[in-house]
């Protein structure tokens, strides 16, 4: 005999509403449940299990992914799943290696020599170009982004470049090379602007490295929730129909 549980069973495992069991539901992330003869929702061990799954999931990957990977494992579209799972993994792995890479260009500019130019350190955008081997244009492309802010000579109107500035151009050409659009690139540099100082920007990628190694581990979880979830799912007669309900 099937052992049902009502919307309140699924909700007091997770801490959840009652109204987010029937939202998930609605939203296809939870297989269509039974209704009674009054109209109350009926659930399974597999709604359970889904349930269990989607938030194991949405914890490693994030909501938007975790709601693509359930309605793939729900319709059936395995080639799907195994596609968004494929994704997924590759952009963690991209952001470790970018979280190695600016660790390293830190590392690297907290040793960098600056010659004295005259104007108290300052690169001009020239000079600046030279040193990353950039066109200039591009540092103007960066400044346009909100990447980069540097300060205008008064005499000339020339910009002139800062060591901080130099610094976010580093972790910039970095990024861009490691595929990152310029509005992920601004909304980073201004991170690592705003921590200020050496220790911070220490302490920043710690918390950094240790997020990264947070979601990592919950997407393993995910993924052993996910792999109970298909074998229910296989081991069901049909797959079970995602409509919306009502109620």
């Amino acid at each position: 005999m099937t052992e049902y549980l009502r919307p309140v069973d699924l909700a007091r495992e997770h801490g959840v509403s009652t109204q987010s069991i029937r939202n998930y539901e609605d939203e296809g992330l939870l297989p269509a449940s039974e209704r009674t003869d009054s109209g109350y929702r009926r659930y399974t061990r597999l709604h359970a299990q889904a349930l269990r799954t989607f938030l194991a999931l949405r914890a490693g990957h994030g909501h938007r992914t975790a709601v693509a990977l359930m309605h793939a494992a729900n319709s059936g579209d395995l080639a799907e799943l195994f596609r968004l799972l494929d994704r997924a993994h590759a952009d963690a792995q991209r952001e470790r290696a970018i979280h190695e890479e600016v660790a390293q260009t830190l590392t690297e500019l907290s040793t960098l020599p600056r010659p004295d130019t005259g104007r108290g350190h300052a690169l001009t955008v020239g000079e600046l170009a030279h040193r990353l081997r950039v066109h200039p244009a591009t540092l103007r492309k960066w400044e346009a982004a909100g990447i980069l802010f540097p300060q205008r000579d008064p005499a000339t109107g020339y910009r002139l470049y800062t060591r901080d500035d130099e610094r976010d151009a580093h972790i910039a050409l970095r990024l861009r090379r490691g595929g990152a659009r310029l509005e992920q690139v601004a909304r980073f540099v201004a991170e690592v602007r705003h921590t200020g100082g050496t220790e911070k920007l220490a302490a920043f990628l710690a918390d950094w490295r240790e997020r990264i190694a947070h979601r990592s581990r919950a997407a393993l979880r995910g993924a052993a929730h996910l792999d109970r979830y298909l074998d229910l799912l296989e081991a069901a007669e049909d797959i079970p129909d995602t409509g919306n309900g009502n109620g």
